[in-house]
């Protein structure tokens, strides 16, 4: 438990936030090499707000983040601190991002935030499985072509009779 503890001058702390943000328009533009950038990005931008990142998954149009934030730092500034900078440094590496979003805003107004208390290691779990449950989505609602419980071929449009 003392490990959990950070400490500033005179003061002992654990807080740790889970935060979720997603791009405008929920575009599904984190990928590739893109990915990799927003990754970095975030790392320099957390560091250099002394905010240590726990556990991080960029999934295709949100990303998921463990951070723990010094009291020091209110959870809204580093937020808006965080997507600001790093929406500026995308537009920097990836110009041709700016055609899509004109006013080189790249994150959306909104993020959701929550205390993780004593749940941290449920919290690094779920953000570990988070692009899993997305794939499975994503998979479900997909277009079967075999009937799963028969094995027959799927048509795509029925004839009414």
């Amino acid at each position: 438990m003392s490990q959990d503890k950070n400490s500033l001058a005179h003061t002992t702390w654990n807080c740790k936030y889970h935060i979720v943000f997603a791009p405008k328009y929920r575009r599904q533009a984190i990928y590739g090499k893109i990915k990799q950038d927003i990754g970095v990005i975030l790392r320099q931008l957390c560091e250099r707000k002394g905010v240590e990142i726990i556990e991080a998954t960029a999934c295709v149009d949100h990303i998921h983040m463990l951070v723990s934030i010094p009291p020091k730092i209110s959870v809204s500034s580093f937020v808006g601190y965080l997507k600001g900078k790093s929406s500026l440094m995308i537009f920097d590496r990836h110009s041709n991002l700016k055609y899509r979003y004109g006013n080189r805003k790249f994150w959306c107004t909104g993020y959701y935030v929550d205390t993780v208390g004593r749940n941290k290691k449920v919290i690094q779990e779920y953000i570990r499985n988070q692009i899993q449950d997305d794939i499975v989505a994503e998979q479900l609602s997909l277009l079967e072509y075999t009937d799963p419980f028969t094995g027959e071929e799927v048509r795509k449009s029925k004839k009414k009779k």
